[in-house]
């Protein structure tokens, strides 16, 4: 397929009755993949087959986030208001539930488990973020006050074992010991930029943080120790973790024990795209051929070589295939330009997205519809 195609005619995964919210893929069992509703369902699919291979009723709630348990993907956690719950695929005909958690208040927006499944993370429409200890069974910590709006999002940072990262409708970003219960950087995207670097966003949304995504523990070596943010301005953001922390280090000499706070323009690739404060930049915006209303959703590609790819999809009806090992480190427009390996236009807004590690059918996009949608990414 020629870069920079414009997709038309994908496969369509039919089972929900409502809107679908959210979509996985197994990475030890390539083609199977649970998508979730506002029905209350989740629907599992083997790429292989035509049809649904089987519905789990998991309640009458919209359910808003899903996770496998890595390591053992015969269980799946499943989110629905403000409660987590597990269920074994295996007995998924049943329904049984094996674990319920009902530690969140309010509304929960994104669950996650880490890499060595001991926690698991419920980020809520309180901003806050409950970390609950799997193995025990029980709320291990919750991190309060890092967020002032909706907490829309959370990540385990895979090298780092006792940290994780949040993002909200605040327009920030908070990296967390979660074995202390408290914040140590604080990444604020409302505060304007002032290099000149062009990361602001095309449209008039604030700089909200719809979606955030961390390379999974096997390719962090590859792509480096970032984390990748999806923005209410549509801009796709970069940000060089390791640096964020460099520079925490730099100033704790001068100011011990203060949060560091700052703008974020960052990444791992270049050390020619750097802001006045000597950090790094990349922002995929759309000088770049990024996004016209807000980037919804974000992640890393899982098929061919895993990483090399950031996909993200927005509220202007597009999924975005971004090339960014292209990145130019002399900053040349004409070649950044060239960072889109694929463009894709629906006809809904994206709600959520994923890859598989298969070599065709490998997109999976949930929009507003009740239809998901299946993209081969070449």
């Amino acid at each position: 397929m020629a870069k920079g195609a414009i997709m038309t005619d994908p496969r369509r995964l039919r089972g929900h009755k409502a809107t679908a919210t959210c979509c996985i893929a197994s990475r030890d069992r390539p083609g199977l993949v649970a998508t979730s509703g506002e029905d209350g369902c989740v629907c599992w699919f083997d790429m292989r087959c035509k049809d649904v291979l089987f519905v789990m009723h998991v309640g009458d709630s919209p359910i808003s986030s899903l996770c496998f348990k890595p390591g053992n993907e015969d269980i799946i956690y499943v989110s629905s208001g403000s409660e987590v719950k597990a269920f074994d695929v295996h007995s998924a005909a049943s329904w049984k539930i094996l674990e319920s958690y009902n530690y969140n208040k309010e509304e929960i927006n994104q669950i996650t488990c880490n890499s060595r499944s001991c926690f698991l993370a419920a980020a809520d429409d309180g901003g806050d973020v409950k970390i609950i200890d799997i193995r025990q069974q029980c709320l291990y910590k919750t991190l309060r006050a890092g967020h002032t709006s909706i907490c829309s999002s959370v990540q385990f940072l895979p090298w780092r074992p006792w940290e994780v990262i949040t993002a909200g409708l605040d327009s920030k970003l908070v990296m967390w010991d979660f074995s202390k219960g408290r914040p140590y950087k604080i990444v604020d995207f409302s505060v304007p930029d002032t290099d000149g670097g062009g990361s602001a966003g095309q449209c008039l949304n604030p700089a909200f943080v719809h979606s955030i995504a961390v390379p999974e523990v096997d390719i962090v070596d590859k792509v480096g120790k970032v984390c990748v943010v999806a923005r209410g301005d549509g801009v796709v953001e970069v940000i060089d973790i390791e640096s964020e922390l460099a520079a925490i280090k730099s100033k704790s000499s001068s100011k011990p024990g203060k949060t560091s706070q700052s703008r974020a323009k960052h990444s791992a690739l270049s050390s020619d795209t750097e802001n006045q404060n000597g950090r790094k930049k990349l922002c995929l915006d759309y000088s770049l051929g990024g996004h016209t209303a807000a980037a919804s959703c974000v992640a890393f590609s899982m098929f061919g070589e895993k990483g090399k790819y950031i996909i993200s999809g927005g509220n202007d009806k597009s999924v975005k295939v971004w090339d960014w090992s292209r990145y130019s480190n002399a900053g040349e427009t004409s070649t950044n330009r060239d960072l889109i390996h694929l463009n894709i236009n629906l006809s809904k807004k994206v709600n959520w997205l994923c890859s598989t590690p298969a070599d065709s059918e490998n997109l999976i996009v949930c929009d507003t519809s009740k239809v998901v949608k299946v993209y081969t990414v070449a």
